[in-house]
């Protein structure tokens, strides 16, 4: 048996509860991870309260979140083709969409292409924040595809995954600009933003969170109409990471695109803007399950400098509930990071 953090209803943070499972094995194509170290993400809790419980509809619990891991390949399955060897620390994305499918758990069994070396240098807790943001943060940038110089505002620049874009985004050679609360300015700026804009006030701290924020009413004011003062004729695109919404059209410009994470208020494809279309995208980390090249991007970049970890906090897995409560108060920067 493994130890694992799961549920079995949908629910607030005390949910989560301590578990015993029976330990996975790998089967051909595949190699088992002892965990060592899961990084807490909004994902997570939307498992936990069950807003995603249509993903896991037919599916019996035990429910086990977690979708960033990192540790040590102990188990590799027969015949499986890979260059990973046992006791060599390794980091991973996983879809929890499965029975006890989840990170939060001692041991995690993987397709082989799914996971790659750790970078050298960083320790497990460090590690375990890369995976799903980083690859979300390059999902993005690949599906936006903008030439160098372009110009991109990141609004959420102080969460995790906004960190990673204003990063990445600032190593491709575009121009960033980010929003930021004061608190956060040196932050953004230290990571590469050329351009900071005030933070909306009448918002929360949803950029922290990565979680919904209340949308502003549509039309040319706060961060919007700050992003145009200084880009008149808008940005070439906007990541909306702190699901800010619909209000933030206006500071893209004719032709540009609008992403957006985890939110419905808009339909795909093209929508009017003041003065013009806009082309919204919402990049769905899954399809980058199983890319081993971006996940060895993201590996050599952490490697390089070009991404830093950002470790909040780090829990034992025990207190699971705890990191949930914390992640949903609000004012993290990183990740908290379970370990186990």
């Amino acid at each position: 048996m493994m130890r694992a953090i799961g549920l079995f209803e949908f629910g607030g943070p005390d949910v989560l509860r301590v578990m015993d499972l029976p330990d996975p094995h790998a089967g051909p194509g595949e190699v088992r991870v002892r965990v060592h170290a899961a990084a807490v993400n909004p994902s997570d809790t939307l498992l936990r309260s069950g807003a995603n419980a249509h993903v896991l509809a037919g599916v019996p619990g035990p429910y086990v979140p977690g979708m960033d891991i990192a540790g040590v390949i102990d188990e590799i399955g027969p015949g499986t083709e890979t260059g990973l060897a046992v006791g060599e620390p390794v980091m991973a994305m996983v879809i929890p969409i499965g029975q006890a499918a989840g990170g939060y758990a001692e041991h995690v069994v993987l397709p082989a292409g799914w996971v790659v070396p750790a970078p050298a240098g960083l320790d497990h807790v460090a590690a375990a924040t890369l995976p799903m943001n980083g690859l979300t943060a390059l999902l993005t940038l690949d599906q936006l595809a903008l030439a160098p110089g372009s110009v991109l505002a990141v609004i959420g620049a102080a969460g995790a995954l906004g960190g990673y874009l204003v990063q990445l985004g600032g190593h491709a050679g575009l121009t960033v600009l980010a929003d930021a609360a004061p608190a956060d300015e040196a932050l953004v700026r230290e990571l590469g933003a050329t351009n900071v804009v005030p933070r909306d006030r009448s918002r929360t701290d949803a950029a922290a969170r990565d979680l919904p924020a209340t949308d502003p009413a549509p039309g040319r004011s706060g961060v919007a109409a700050r992003i145009r003062a200084l880009y008149p004729d808008g940005v070439d695109a906007l990541a909306d990471t702190a699901l800010v919404g619909t209000g933030l059209l206006d500071a893209v410009r004719d032709g540009g695109t609008y992403a957006r994470f985890r939110d419905e208020k808009l339909p795909g494809g093209q929508v009017s803007n003041v003065g013009g279309r806009v082309t919204v995208l919402t990049p769905f980390v899954p399809e980058y399950a199983g890319r081993t090249d971006k996940l060895r991007q993201i590996r050599d970049l952490a490697e390089q400098g070009v991404l830093t970890p950002r470790v909040a906090a780090t829990l034992p897995a025990s207190e699971a509930a705890e990191a949930h409560r914390r992640l949903e108060a609000g004012g993290v920067r990183g990740r908290i990071v379970l370990t186990f």
